[in-house]
């Protein structure tokens, strides 16, 4: 207290309490004692203290990046019929394959911290164009070859349908065997005369040829 007490000026003087506490009062103001030399707390140190207790986390800033990506897509091909008359009925050919195509899609991305958000298509364009498949269909009416004639019956046995009862044969010349003429064939009679007497066997008209 003497420490006080020492200091002191004409300005001034020494305030004591009940508990032994002295304040410094000069022109009018209290000034309190140090905490460190038991005098009063100071509430500045514990003011600072807290408000950094209680200070809140910057939020991170988000990192946003884009790059372009390309995406293959097929084109379908189509087909188409066309009629050949250079080809039968029913020779139908694939003479051109269809080939798919390629488009590609080219998409801008865009991510948040390294994940997709959203993507938006930027350009397209065409890689290869498709084929179209071509089938030939034929229309012509396929050749047949007409059949045959048939070969003419030949007379039974090789004998004259002009006769009957005896086999007169089929020759240039015909004469009755035993009879003056030469041939070159021969028929035995009786003969009976159903058609044109053609070699004249029946002589006497009666129908009977060679009797």
């Amino acid at each position: 207290m003497k420490r006080w007490w020492n200091g002191l000026t004409n300005n001034g003087r020494l305030l004591t309490g009940a508990g032994g506490v002295a304040a410094l009062l000069i022109a009018g103001t209290l000034i309190a004692p140090d905490a460190s030399n038991g005098s009063a707390p100071d509430d500045t140190a514990a003011q600072g203290a807290a408000s950094a207790r209680f200070t809140p986390t910057p939020t991170p800033t988000p990192v946003i990046t884009t790059e372009n990506v390309d995406v293959s897509e097929a084109i379908p091909f189509d087909a188409v019929t066309v009629d050949d008359a250079g080809r039968d009925i029913g020779q139908d050919a694939v003479t051109t394959t269809g080939q798919d195509g390629t488009r590609i899609k080219t998409y801008e991305v865009t991510y948040t911290d390294g994940v997709e958000t959203s993507r938006s298509l930027a350009s397209e364009a065409i890689a290869a164009p498709p084929v179209q498949q071509v089938t030939r269909r034929g229309t012509r009416q396929p050749y047949v070859a007409p059949a045959p004639a048939p070969a003419p019956a030949p007379a039974a046995l090789g004998c004259d349908s002009n006769y009957s009862g005896a086999c007169v044969p089929v020759a240039s010349d015909v004469d009755c065997d035993g009879g003056s003429g030469n041939g070159p064939a021969y028929v035995r009679g009786p003969v009976t005369v159903v058609g044109y007497d053609i070699y004249d066997l029946d002589r006497d008209g009666d129908g009977i040829a060679c009797d």
